[in-house]
């Protein structure tokens, strides 16, 4: 096995994570990034100037099978699913490819919850990811407890609950959540971790943006780590996809802990314009912004003000604009 290898690289990593003093010169744990060249700037900071992300023709595929899924969750009438595609089709052939994502995203699904006449129609979905994801917090947390650099390994674990998308990669199983998990403490983290840490230790105020039903209780694990009397967790303002809401916080028992907030939107990412004031304030008010999923990613690369992005790459669109190849494991840093 070549010292270059994957095997080796993962074990080397894992030999990292877990054991002490494993710190460079000035004390930073030794987190990979990208090159200032790769589009993420040295620390991970996402470069400027590429424009803000819009729709694309690689995102119709998965515009199409949330479409199919979404009247299969609330229906098994094969003539519903196909009244519903022939619908959303039609309207996508007039659509707007220079809208972003989520905002794209936002109309198919609003259009979705008309023709079925249910206003979540994932809610069956979110249950079950809610209620996978908390059995493993017990074990997550002792992970966490026993390793050297707690905060570190509870950002991992916070990327690795992104795989929780149905948005992009349909029902998630707990095997391949297992899967993620691992994979997260193993492979490198684009992006420099000694930057969140310093911001963070600086704060007295912090707002993270959640993301998916499910992944919001690995959130849990680094909120712990944050400390959460200073944070502010935001959620959806109504059901989209499985984007979790004010009833998944509850669910896996995040509001008995921190102080959870909706934005006001029912998007699946974070539309500015779209969300209530009092999410506009917190977001320009606050100390310190983390952003989960690659929905708030896009929404929010362009913005003015400083955010730091943790995800998944998981689709061409995002893997272009951050660019990281799809399956990276990103913190990235936008400066406004």
């Amino acid at each position: 096995m070549c010292p270059g290898s994957p095997a080796i690289r993962r074990s080397a990593l894992r030999a990292a994570l877990f054991s002490p003093d494993k710190t460079d010169s000035h004390g930073d744990a030794r987190s990979p990034h990208l090159r200032s060249s790769d589009g993420l700037c040295a620390g991970g900071e996402a470069e400027g100037g590429g424009g803000r992300v819009r729709s694309s023709v690689d995102c119709i595929s998965c515009f199409v099978r949330q479409a199919v899924e979404s009247a299969r969750e609330v229906s098994d009438d094969p003539a519903v699913h196909e009244s519903v595609l022939r619908d959303i089709l039609r309207w996508m052939a007039e659509a707007d490819l220079s809208d972003s994502p989520p905002s794209f995203a936002q109309q198919i699904h609003r259009r979705l919850r008309r023709l079925t006449a249910v206003d979540d129609p994932y809610r069956e979905a979110k249950k079950r990811q809610n209620e996978m994801a908390v059995r493993l917090l017990p074990d997550l947390r002792r992970k966490i407890a026993r390793a050297p650099r707690p905060m570190e390994l509870a950002v991992r674990l916070a990327i690795a609950g992104n795989v929780i998308d149905m948005g992009v990669a349909g029902e998630v199983t707990e095997s391949m959540l297992g899967d993620a998990i691992d994979e997260a403490m193993e492979e490198p983290l684009a992006g420099h971790l000694e930057e969140l840490l310093e911001e963070a230790r600086a704060a007295r105020s912090i707002l993270y943006l959640a993301d998916n039903a499910g992944e919001i209780a690995f959130d849990r694990l680094l909120i712990e780590q944050l400390g959460p009397q200073r944070v502010t967790v935001v959620v959806r303002g109504a059901p989209v996809i499985n984007d979790a809401t004010l009833a998944d916080a509850h669910a896996v028992g995040l509001d008995g802990s921190v102080r959870v907030v909706d934005n006001g939107s029912d998007a699946p990412g974070t539309l500015l314009p779209d969300c209530s004031r009092e999410f506009q304030s917190l977001f320009h008010a606050s100390d310190l912004v983390i952003a989960k999923g690659q929905g708030n990613f896009e929404s929010l690369i362009d913005e003015e003000r400083d955010v730091f992005f943790l995800f998944k790459v998981k689709c061409p669109v995002v893997a272009d604009r951050a660019h990281a190849p799809v399956g990276t494991h990103v913190l990235a840093r936008s400066r406004g």
